[in-house]
């Protein structure tokens, strides 16, 4: 396997609220996109959307996956998601605890 394959990714997604992040997040752990979700309640979110300053609070899921179900988390996302464009930012894990990298991959893995 390619070491660009072996790469371990964290994934943040903001949602409306914890009724669709706790949707999201399950449906990711269910079909093996994901082998972990945080789910962080209550985090206000500034930002501009179409030429206006807007003020939200929303929830965050914080995912782990390997490189390589990248894509199909990213579907999955969008496929159940309110927003038109969601939130979805993929971070590379520099380093870790090489046991938990292993069970990250272990349970992405498709059959």
């Amino acid at each position: 396997m390619r070491a660009s394959s072996r790469r371990v990714l964290v994934v943040l997604v903001v949602t409306s609220d914890r009724r669709e992040a706790g949707k999201i997040a399950e449906a990711a752990i269910k079909n093996k996109v994901a082998a972990c979700v945080n789910l962080v309640t209550s985090v206000t979110s500034i930002f501009r959307w179409k030429g206006h300053v807007q003020k939200s609070r929303e929830a965050l899921l914080i995912m782990k996956t390997s490189a390589h179900r990248y894509p199909a988390l990213a579907r999955l996302v969008r496929s159940m998601h309110s927003y038109e464009v969601p939130e979805i930012i993929a971070l590379t894990v520099e380093r870790g605890l090489r046991p938990y990298l292993e069970w990250v991959h272990k349970e992405t893995a498709t059959d």
